[in-house]
């Protein structure tokens, strides 16, 4: 089985190309658009989510059939024409020109696949069964979604800043401390709207080498130093 190489892609600006104009086609805009795109759809019909996008603005729509060399100039392609052959043709091409492409549901002809993805907040999860079954990703993904495990994303915005103003302070922090301040008790005053606090209380835990139940050293835990990994990363 083909194994692949995850990562996610900053398309801020880049060109994107889709060929096909049905619903999956229109089910591939909000991704891209979110990540701010430059979004031409290639087809001779559009669904009206299409259409309204193109006539706002959000995108180009092109009314017309695949033609060799749409491709040129693309960063990132999607095929999702409901015609084999010419989603054939624009595999060909792009790996003629080393584009990334997906065709849908044709795993073998791509040169990156789409995964299943949960969000929450700033936090994405993707999931991939590397093209064996959409079915199973997708299960997987409703399971994810009502996982308590995922309120920990409610704490992105207070590790965020935190980050932020402990390389402001040049401070050097094990990473094992970062995980051990990580608290049900943080993420209640997050969620409570408390951010603030959070903040001060995460940065307090952070750079106080006599926080209670914290390791003395902040530059390197010690074994055995602070409060259990089981206990710091247990679910909220």
């Amino acid at each position: 089985m083909k194994s692949y190489y995850p990562v996610f892609l900053d398309l801020q600006g880049k060109r994107c190309k889709i060929f096909g104009g049905g619903t999956i086609a229109e089910g591939k805009l909000a991704k891209l658009e979110d990540a701010g795109a430059d979004i031409t759809v290639i087809s001779p019909e559009a669904t009206a989510g299409i259409r309204a996008a193109a006539q706002q603005g959000r995108l180009k729509w092109q009314a017309r059939e695949y033609q060799p060399g749409d491709l040129a100039g693309a960063y990132l392609g999607i095929a999702a024409t409901n015609v084999r052959s010419a989603n054939h043709r624009i595999s060909q091409e792009a790996k003629r020109l080393d584009v990334l492409l997906n065709v849908v549901d044709n795993p073998a002809q791509c040169t990156f696949i789409s995964p299943s993805i949960v969000n929450r907040g700033p936090v994405t999860v993707a999931i991939s069964t590397g093209g064996t079954s959409p079915a199973l990703a997708r299960k997987l993904r409703e399971a994810l979604s009502d996982n308590t495990a995922l309120e920990w994303a409610d704490l992105a915005g207070v590790l965020s800043q935190a980050r932020s103003q402990v390389k402001k302070q040049g401070a050097a922090i094990d990473p094992q401390r970062w995980q051990c301040c990580m608290t049900p008790e943080l993420l209640g005053m997050a969620q409570a709207g408390r951010e603030e606090d959070a903040l001060n209380s995460l940065l307090s835990n952070l750079l106080d080498g006599s926080a209670p139940g914290l390791c003395p050293s902040v530059e390197r835990c010690i074994p055995q130093g602070c409060r259990s990994r089981k206990s710091s990363t247990a679910s909220p």
